[in-house]
């Protein structure tokens, strides 16, 4: 009788998942029909759940196997490492047939004679079953790298067999209801690429956190990509937009340079042993330096779109870059099966309603909030340590933690980045989690109560106590929108994503300086005068952050240009209204080598502030460097939804003056759709309505500033609190005059402020006016729309009674 135990991944497809598992087949099914792309996979074979099958039954094991399950206490699992072990050693111990040795000697010589010499292979094991497609079995299993000759080989595969049963693998078929003896294991053996000589990671062809799936997310570290999916370190991240790829633009969004403390690499191996890898420290240079350029970076993220493209759904796929050819190849692929089934539109909010001392920060997981004593493990062999309930606190976790992770309320690792094996089985079980924490084992106390809270964006904290916090469920299927537009002020491109599903018809109001103070923290004018700056402590910090920008001024350009860019890139093609700089005199003397080009004021709010900066000998190369990035978030990125607003321009001719400077920097008026709006915050702004409106596309009522300088209130002072009111007949004639000089002039008009959700008269007020918009902060959105709905039903019934 023929058999089979061994295919090669050309004769595979993702028809034979219930014989070579979900991994391997879907090798063969890149192969097959993405090569001809160019896209490049290393070849390789696979043995088949026959070959599985034929080693038990040769060796006589599959009553053996079925007594040692048998003796499993499948209530608390008391002896599952015990059982683990006892079947893995007989699998382990058992011959490996002579046909299948044979079988995998032809098929690894035919691999040799195909790339030369005696080749290394990578062996991984890949479940098979009839309904795996329901289930992951991702991690659960062991893979072997850097494998040489015929008897390392045998070997492998035979490790890989006897993985179907650690103690993780068991639980997991016992959580789910599978049959341990018709679950088989097949092993992929392929060429190995020597990404110990260069780098690599891990793509999804959606953002991990949120679903959002219009962006490719990558994830890299020098070596081989074990580090990253063990939770190891910082990798590199970077972020690609689909539309301007398509379009052929420039089209990442955003880097941020991982640590990448270690780099794993191939290790002095020998005929008889399989010692295949070592982990070594990277060294600080290379910490410093990016593992893939921009042209590889869109290649990568190129060929992940086509693979999503092929498998009709998002993707989670690992790459490699070969350091003897310097090339990039996909090593493995599999649908991403936790956003991608999740409805991004239906979403539990939390919020914190108290605060406290923060103990740990790193990379958030999710959105959550959950509390517990801290229970500081370093080792799954501690696993009775952990409660119900309790916040898991360690260093690294990989899959043989799996079994102890459902038990923890959250989950904390020194180590790791987004899509580490803590942060993925956080995705996949729904809990809170908090990666690359740096030493949170270290400043956090055994049995400490805290509280661990991913709501705030993509950094998560770490508090001391039990704080309390609210959640909300939220369905924006079921929001009815309004007529007038409902827009979003948001100025933090961590949080651009989640919010992009909420409600809305795009950003009203994009603050630039929030930017400017938590991503880039020093003065642009520090940046131009470098050489010239006296501050020896300010020079030294601007080098640090700096290091990779021998022009100093291309690091604020990027920077800016990467948090514009993504938040445009979230709520694209909606229009995403950015407002250049307003900071204040004593504001901008706060950043790093701010107080060397800054002016003492005694009312820096009515000083040196807006559109008089901008044309300013002070601060012009610095408005220059602000335009800079706007040019290129617009030009070279495709990203025309992206318009500008010039804030506390107080006269008509300096907002000229500003126009004119914004040509000379390649920012033309009309060109690309660009429009130019002003914010509309100061009498004079209302008075001259009719003369603005000359020179700017739209006004953004700015409710905070023009209350204040129409009443003569200072926004800040507590005495005069009960006289700052954005009601008053004062204040709401000039934004009632405003807006009929809009209509005059057909000039778009909006307003930004806190007023219309706290104040549902407001709202009926500005309605009833026309007006076109009105932005929201996301916590006051849902309100605001309520309030809008009810004064559109209120202005049309009484249309309908005139």
């Amino acid at each position: 009788m023929k058999t089979n135990f061994i295919l090669p991944f050309s004769q595979l497809s993702n028809k034979d998942v219930a014989v070579v598992g979900g991994k391997n087949a879907s090798l063969g099914e890149m192969i097959r029909s993405l090569t001809a792309n160019g896209i490049l996979i290393p070849d390789g074979f696979a043995t088949t759940n026959e070959a599985y099958l034929y080693f038990l039954f040769e060796n006589m094991l599959e009553k053996k196997i079925r007594n040692q399950l048998e003796q499993l206490d499948t209530k608390s699992f008391s002896n599952l490492n015990e059982t683990s072990k006892n079947i893995r050693n007989l699998l382990l111990c058992a011959t490996m047939p002579d046909t299948l040795r044979d079988e995998i000697r032809t098929h690894y010589a035919a691999l040799c004679e195909k790339y030369g010499n005696r080749v290394s292979v990578a062996v991984r094991s890949s479940a098979t079953a009839e309904d795996l497609p329901t289930a992951s079995f991702a991690g659960l299993h062991d893979s072997f790298l850097n494998i040489q000759g015929d008897g390392q080989l045998s070997e492998a595969v035979k490790k890989c067999f006897a993985s179907l049963f650690n103690a993780r693998a068991i639980k997991y078929r016992s959580d789910y209801g599978f049959d341990h003896m018709k679950v088989a294991l097949s092993a992929g053996i392929q060429l190995m690429v020597r990404s110990d000589m260069a780098s690599s990671g891990i793509c999804f062809t959606l953002e991990p956190e949120s679903g959002f799936r219009d962006v490719v997310t990558i994830s890299g570290c020098w070596g081989l990509g074990e580090n990253i999916v063990q939770g190891n370190l910082n990798p590199d991240e970077f972020c690609v937009f689909k539309p301007m790829l398509r379009a052929g633009k420039k089209a990442i969004l955003y880097k941020k340079l991982g640590t990448k403390a270690k780099t794993m690499v191939y290790a002095p191996t020998t005929i008889s042993t399989i010692n295949t890898t070592i982990n070594t420290d990277t060294l600080p240079e290379k910490q410093k330096q990016w593992v893939l350029n921009d042209c590889e970076i869109t290649q990568l993220a190129q060929w992940c779109m086509e693979i999503e493209e092929h498998y009709h759904c998002p993707m989670d796929i690992e790459w490699a870059k070969d350091g003897n050819d310097n090339r990039i190849y996909i090593i493995q692929a599999r649908p991403e099966t936790v956003h991608s089934i999740k409805d991004p539109y239906v979403k539990t909010e939390y919020q914190l309603k108290e605060t406290g001392n923060i103990l740990a920060t790193g990379n958030a997981v999710g959105s959550g909030v959950a509390c517990g004593k801290a229970r500081i493990i370093l080792s799954p062999a501690e696993a009775e340590k952990l409660q119900p309930g309790e916040v898991l606190v360690t260093d690294i976790t990989n899959p043989d933690w799996d079994p102890i992770l459902k038990k923890a309320s959250a989950i904390i690792t020194n180590k790791g980045g987004r899509t580490s094996h803590a942060a993925i089985i956080a995705r996949e079980i729904g809990a809170v989690a908090i990666v690359g924490a740096g030493n949170a084992t270290e400043t956090i106390k055994d049995g400490e109560p805290i509280t661990v809270s991913c709501a705030q964006g993509k950094t998560g904290l770490v508090y001391h106590g039990l704080l309390k916090w609210e959640t909300r469920n939220i369905n924006f299927h079921n929001i009815p929108m309004p007529d007038t537009a409902p827009m979003l002020i948001l100025g933090d491109p961590d949080k651009a994503f989640l919010y992009s599903f909420y409600p809305n018809r795009g950003i009203g109001l994009m603050r630039l300086e929030f930017i400017i103070t938590n991503a880039i923290r020093i003065h642009p004018m520090a940046l131009i005068k470098y050489n010239q700056l006296t501050d020896a402590k300010a020079k030294i910090e601007i080098a640090e952050l700096t290091h990779e920008y021998p022009v100093k001024e291309v690091y604020f350009i990027d920077k800016l240009t990467q948090a514009v860019a993504t938040i445009g890139a979230a709520f694209y093609p909606k229009d995403v209204i950015v407002r250049m700089s307003d900071f204040k005199t004593n504001e901008y003397a706060s950043l790093i080598g701010g107080k060397e080009f800054e002016p003492t004021e005694e009312n820096p709010m009515l000083g040196f502030r807006g559109a008089s900066r901008y044309y300013n000998e002070r601060y012009r190369e610095g408005f220059r460097l602000e335009c800079e990035a706007m040019k290129k978030v617009r030009n070279d990125m495709g990203l025309t939804n992206i318009k500008l607003m010039i804030p506390f321009c107080r006269t008509v001719e300096e907002g000229k003056k500003v126009i004119s400077l914004m040509e000379k920097y390649g920012l033309h008026r009309g060109d690309e759709g660009l429009e130019i709006y002003m914010m509309a915050e100061i009498p004079s702004n209302i008075i001259l309505a009719k003369e603005f409106a000359h020179i700017f596309d739209g006004f953004s009522i700015g409710s905070n500033d023009l209350t204040q300088l129409t009443l003569g209130v200072d926004r800040d002072s507590a005495i005069l609190s009960n006289l700052f009111d954005e009601n008053n007949p004062a204040v709401k004639n000039l934004i009632a005059s405003l807006i009929h000089n809009s209509k005059q002039t057909h000039t778009k008009i909006g307003l930004c402020g806190q007023a219309p959700s706290d104040f549902p008269e407001f709202t009926r007020f500005l309605i009833e006016q026309g007006i076109d918009s009105i932005s929201f902060n996301p916590d006051s959105l849902l309100k605001g729309i309520t309030n809008m709905l009810k004064a559109e039903t209120t202005k049309a019934i009484a249309v309908h009674e005139e």
